[in-house]
């Protein structure tokens, strides 16, 4: 966790930032955006959402059509690439196949004239940051996927860059070797206390790793949070359906108390209590978005009652290791998935099963649809 003063000191600020190709490509729209010093920054979202761009235009390889891009107070927009002092990792590694990875590690270092016991101690240190002591003499294609995107992070950061930039930097790795990268990086940053700003389109990676989370669509961030309150409290009805799984049903907004709304489902059959986020400008009357976890729901045994509470009919159960699935029917509404803990103490479930099914009004929002 980074301190009030860490957080206060502004390391990249994008100014009124926008990107177009062309006259009807907008890829980046007008951006806006703090990164702290010693932050990890993840910009999240689909393909063509505007986060890759808005990293290449960082790095120098693509250049703003409008807006400023500062580190550390001053303007780099107009600064050739090589000179920007930034360290980067892609997704194919980008290292080069002819050298050893000693002489890949060594090359940021040659070009900016770091003389030779230098350079070797430092090639030591990086192979030893990212355990892979004792394969410098290798070339990249004896290496596995998983060694070779170490040695990418490693030249990225061997000549000491305050700031380093990630592009889908595990998208080619297997499940388990990317999940294991994940804590890798995440520990190399916290070692080093430099700053980092990751792409990707994983949600969970994104979840893992960041410091803050970045969401963006159209070109435009949805939502800049933190991951528990991204995760816990979304803004949009976007940001809701894109980070985790989500139960999403259309109601009217009915009337509402001081933080609690009211949401009528099924043509007003039934009544939803709900919190809408201050960035919803929906009023009463109007189509909003009910949004609720799967995890949030539970299975209701005889006596038991909770805020909002529905009556379903049991589609399918999925055994899930940890967990659980639960898929009901709601006439009228739809499927709702509900996700339960092993050993809950639950009646026997099964499909055609009746069941009642309830959650918290602080675990529903309402969104704009």
């Amino acid at each position: 966790m980074r301190s009030a003063d860490a957080a206060s000191a502004v390391h990249v600020r994008f100014r009124k930032v926008s990107k177009r190709y062309g006259s009807a490509v907008l890829a980046v729209r007008d951006l806006n955006l703090d990164v702290f010093r010693g932050e990890f920054l993840t910009l999240l979202g689909p393909s063509g959402s505007g986060k890759t761009t808005a990293l290449m235009m960082l790095a120098g390889f693509e250049e703003a059509s409008e807006g400023e891009i500062l580190i550390d107070g001053q303007r780099i927009d107009k600064v050739p690439a090589n000179r920007r002092g930034i360290g980067m990792v892609f997704q194919n590694y980008a290292l080069f196949p002819h050298m050893t990875v000693a002489e890949n590690l060594a090359f940021p270092l040659e070009v900016r004239k770091v003389p030779r016991p230098e350079i070797a101690h430092r090639v030591n240190t990086v192979l030893d940051m990212v355990r892979l002591a004792g394969v410098g003499s290798r070339r990249p294609d004896q290496l596995s996927g998983g060694q070779q995107q170490r040695i990418a992070v490693a030249r990225a950061l061997i000549f000491r860059p305050a700031l380093v930039l990630m592009d889908e930097p595990l998208g080619a790795l297997d499940k388990q070797l990317r999940e294991q990268m994940q804590y890798e990086i995440k520990d190399i940053h916290a070692r080093l206390g430099v700053t980092f700003i990751y792409v990707t389109h994983d949600q969970t990676e994104a979840l893992t790793m960041s410091d803050r989370i970045a969401v963006f669509n159209a070109g435009s961030i949805q939502q800049l949070s933190d991951p528990a309150a991204l995760y816990e409290r979304p803004q949009t009805d976007f940001v809701a359906s894109f980070i985790g799984e989500n139960n999403r049903f259309s109601g009217t907004l009915g009337p509402s108390e001081v933080g609690v709304v009211s949401v009528l489902l099924n043509g007003g059959a039934l009544c939803i209590r709900a919190i809408m986020p201050k960035a919803v400008t929906a009023a009463a009357g109007a189509r909003v978005t009910v949004s609720v976890r799967p995890e949030r729901i539970a299975v209701l045994s005889d006596g038991a009652t909770m805020p909002n509470e529905i009556g379903a009919t049991v589609r399918s159960v999925i055994f899930v290791g940890d967990h659980l699935r639960l898929v009901s029917d709601v006439p009228g509404i739809g499927p709702i998935v509900v996700k339960l803990p092993k050993g809950s103490g639950l009646p026997v479930l099964a499909p055609g099963v009746e069941v009642r099914l309830g959650w918290r009004t602080e675990d529903c929002l309402a969104l704009d649809s």
